[in-house]
């Protein structure tokens, strides 16, 4: 089994609270407003805090896809969890999993600084490509400022 990790370090225009809240204790209810082929959002273990596993089902076209993800660490007063992305094609065949570990900092101009780690755990051993881990990369940094994106036209939310 081959490990590889990479960090991200960006910033969104959103205050570290705000984030956490809509981004880590409602993604549940807070995806399916993203994201309308978003059909269903289930614990099929757990109930959002540490420890839990969650089913994404979502609609592209005709196709139904399947996402699994189990939290493994919820930090509201440093405003940090992790996650591990279980099942779906973002492990593109040739991983077991991918975990990350998010914090959430405040940045000077009253938004977030956003830092993630990623570690890819391979299946055997084929490390994910270069192109594999940037495109993870712009998907992770896509979902973020699509909230942020979210957040700052509906400034009631999440308040």
């Amino acid at each position: 089994m081959v490990v590889s990790t990479s960090d991200i370090e960006f910033t969104v225009a959103v205050p570290p609270a705000k984030l956490f809240r809509s981004m880590v204790l409602d993604f549940k209810n807070l995806i399916k407003k993203l994201n309308p082929g978003v059909k269903s959002v289930e614990y099929i273990q757990g109930d959002g805090g540490s420890g839990t596993i969650t089913r994404i089902v979502i609609q592209e076209g005709e196709q139904l896809k399947v996402v699994k993800n189990r939290i493994d660490a919820v930090d509201p007063d440093s405003f940090s969890y992790s996650y591990a992305y279980l099942e779906g094609e973002g492990l593109v065949g040739k991983l077991e999993s991918i975990a990350y570990e998010v914090q959430f900092t405040p940045y000077p101009d009253g938004g977030s600084s956003i830092k993630i780690k990623a570690t890819y755990t391979a299946k055997g051993d084929v490390e994910p490509t270069e192109e594999e881990i940037k495109v993870s990369k712009e998907k992770t940094i896509g979902l973020f400022n699509a909230v942020a994106a979210y957040l700052l036209q509906n400034p009631e939310a999440y308040a």
